[in-house]
């Protein structure tokens, strides 16, 4: 058996490999883990919107608040604790039940990420935040284990947010990286580990959901990951970190010595006005393209995030009371938009409501995700089901016959070739 010392070298070499020798992963030095990541493709489903509000997945649950509430944060903040629990703990036990796990695994997944935020798992005095979702975390990781899925924890939310955006929990600035938040982060972290690491259906947990490395400093981003491997590395799980939108090829030279690494990498084309304006086929292209960048990588890469979508129309998209950039209605910050095309409610409502044309649009957007990720070591929807979301929605998506169901079958194949 190599030492330790001998392995790292051998690692360190592998990483100064020139990018054409790169296509394969690293011979990752691992304890066993629970999923054979890099050979087995991962294949799987976000449940957004469960232990981390978003006010697109569930508008229901804003419209019932005053205007302000934009996020779990002012949600708490408004409502008071006592009366957000409430409402909060009915949503947990309802959202996702064991049966919406039991569909994922018949439609040929084997993983689903569950994001939640660190105020879930370390009380935050300073906060409004009320807790109680992490014990509702403990049972969906038995639910899981019931379905015969594997399931990686992503902590979604860290403390003052690690890019600003509603789905940290906090809507506004990007305060992490100062103060006490990186401790307090690897506090959380830690305490999943000690928790549920063990777990025989967690295979991966992920340090952080999208830190906007442009704001908060790589420098700080690269530094939290290697303490937040460190104090997992002896854990059996893949120990997952998001490209902090520096790139997907970005993190080549990075991680040295350290093992059971995974990047994560989400791609969208709707969160500008060029990408909306592309042709269909441009769309697929870029996807083709993206996958094929993901693996060229020395990391299994997955895609943790990406959709069927095609216009950033659904109510709420881009936060409460922001509007859609597609129809010309996007304003957030100074930031404005031009008008595409009217959402007229042709991109909301129902799966089976699309115009015929435009499912099939989706449909083969899908299938030319599913295959270019897999070219990598594979990918997560987001997400499971929405309130009204139908380009997002991937229950829906697979009982309409969008989405291949099993998710291996192919209505149209070979795009990216």
């Amino acid at each position: 058996m190599l030492s330790k010392a001998l392995l790292s070298s051998a690692l360190a070499a592998l990483t100064l490999l020139p990018s054409a020798s790169v296509a394969a992963p690293l011979e990752q030095f691992k304890r066993d883990l629970k999923f054979n990541f890099g050979n087995d493709k991962v294949r799987g489903v976000n449940l957004g919107g469960w232990f981390v509000l978003e006010p697109w997945i569930t508008p229901s649950i804003f419209d019932a608040t005053p205007d302000n509430v934009v996020d779990e944060y002012t949600y708490c903040e408004t409502l008071g604790s006592d009366e957000a629990y409430s409402r909060l703990s009915k949503h947990w036990d309802s959202w996702i039940t064991e049966d919406d796990l039991h569909q994922i695994a018949a439609a040929g997944m084997n993983h689903i990420r569950i994001p939640v935020g660190y105020w879930s798992v370390i009380k935050d005095d300073n906060a409004p935040y009320v807790q109680g979702a992490y014990e509702f975390l403990g049972r969906a990781l038995d639910w899981a284990s019931g379905a015969g899925l594997k399931v990686m924890i992503d902590l979604h939310g860290a403390p003052y947010s690690q890019n600003g955006f509603d789905n940290s929990g906090q809507r506004g600035g990007t305060g992490w990286g100062q103060g006490d938040s990186v401790s307090r982060t690897i506090s959380a972290l830690n305490k999943i580990r000690d928790d549920m690491a063990s777990h025989p259906a967690v295979s991966a947990i992920e340090l952080l959901n999208e830190p906007m490395g442009s704001s908060v400093g790589m420098d700080t981003v690269r530094q939290f990951y290697m303490d937040g491997w460190g104090n997992l590395k002896n854990s059996d799980v893949a120990i997952t970190f998001h490209d902090a939108f520096a790139g997907v090829t970005s993190w080549n030279d990075w991680g040295s010595g350290m093992w059971n690494l995974m990047l994560d990498t989400h791609h969208y084309e709707i969160f500008s006005s060029d990408q909306l304006t592309m042709d269909f086929g441009s769309h697929i292209g870029t996807a083709c393209g993206f996958g094929g960048s993901m693996a060229t990588n020395n990391k299994w890469t997955i895609s943790g995030e990406w959709t069927g979508a095609l216009t950033d129309c659904a109510k709420y998209l881009n936060g409460r009371g922001v509007g859609a950039r597609y129809d010309g209605t996007y304003n957030y910050n100074g930031q404005s938009s031009y008008y595409i095309a009217s959402c007229d409610g042709k991109y909301t409502g129902s799966v089976s409501g699309l115009d015929s044309t435009y499912r099939d649009n989706i449909s083969k957007f899908i299938e030319a995700q599913l295959d270019a990720y897999e070219k990598a070591a594979g990918w997560i929807f987001w997400t499971w089901k929405t309130e009204g979301a139908p380009e997002w929605d991937m229950q829906a998506l697979l009982q309409n016959g969008v989405f291949p169901n099993p998710v291996t079958n192919r209505n149209h194949p070979g795009q990216c070739n």
